[in-house]
């Protein structure tokens, strides 16, 4: 028998779940009794894919556990890691707003769940709720300075400094929510995103606790100083 597909195993949300996505907190009763009954969720396996490049958007995708990666595969054979995406990250608004096909891959690192609604219901929230605007435009003036951030990032030599990148990243409140102080993340998980070796990311984690702005725990980071590992990047 062949396996389901992330799609097949679409399910309703839990309550715990529901309580994970961030921008029904802005909804008014009214907008979010039209659209709760149509959010989805789905269990992605490590390795399943949410989003290929090429295909047309259908969905508007958030993380309520676990961990992805948005990234791309250039015609020259290099790969591209833009983002990690953690719980309480939504992501690919631009694409649904513009109805475009996907420029980039999104792939489960570790066993998660992700949430979506249609692109129907995207734009009918957008017609009717200022407060679900408000989010979708800060949404997008973070990811504007996060795309940037990630750009200088590929193209720096000191690995320090792109670990530090990287962590600093995920502590964005606007765009994960769900992290925290503390970051569920292995070190072979952080090394797939930074593109470094495991003992590599490991010698840069080292450093910044050394440092005083994260402590490494069991399973993985906490933030102890955000002002001093952002200015470990300004460095």
């Amino acid at each position: 028998m062949a396996e389901l597909t992330l799609h097949q195993r679409r399910r309703q949300p839990t309550p715990d779940e529901l309580a994970g996505i961030p921008w029904l907190r802005v909804l008014k009763p009214q907008e979010a009794q039209a659209v709760v009954p149509h959010i989805r969720v789905s269990d992605a396996m490590p390795g399943d894919y949410v989003c290929r490049i090429g295909r047309p958007v259908t969905y508007w995708f958030g993380v309520v556990e676990g961990l992805l990666k948005m990234s791309l595969d250039t015609p020259q054979g290099q790969h591209l890691t833009f983002s990690g995406l953690p719980p309480g990250g939504w992501f690919g608004e631009g694409t649904v707003l513009k109805r475009e096909v996907y420029r980039y891959d999104i792939q489960a690192l570790r066993k998660s769940v992700v949430a979506g609604i249609t692109a129907e219901h995207f734009h009918w929230l957008l017609d009717h709720s200022i407060g679900f605007n408000r989010f979708i435009m800060n949404q997008l003036n973070e990811r504007l300075a996060q795309f940037i951030v990630a750009r200088q990032t590929d193209r720096m030599n000191d690995p320090d400094l792109r670990v530090a990148r990287t962590l600093a990243a995920f502590f964005n409140p606007v765009l994960f929510p769900g992290v925290g102080d503390v970051l569920r993340i292995t070190q072979q998980e952080l090394a797939y995103l930074v593109g470094l070796s495991r003992q590599r990311v490991n010698e840069a984690l080292t450093a910044l606790q050394k440092q005083g702005s994260i402590r490494v725990e069991y399973g993985g980071v906490r933030i102890l100083d955000l002002n001093a590992l952002k200015s470990s990047v300004a460095a």
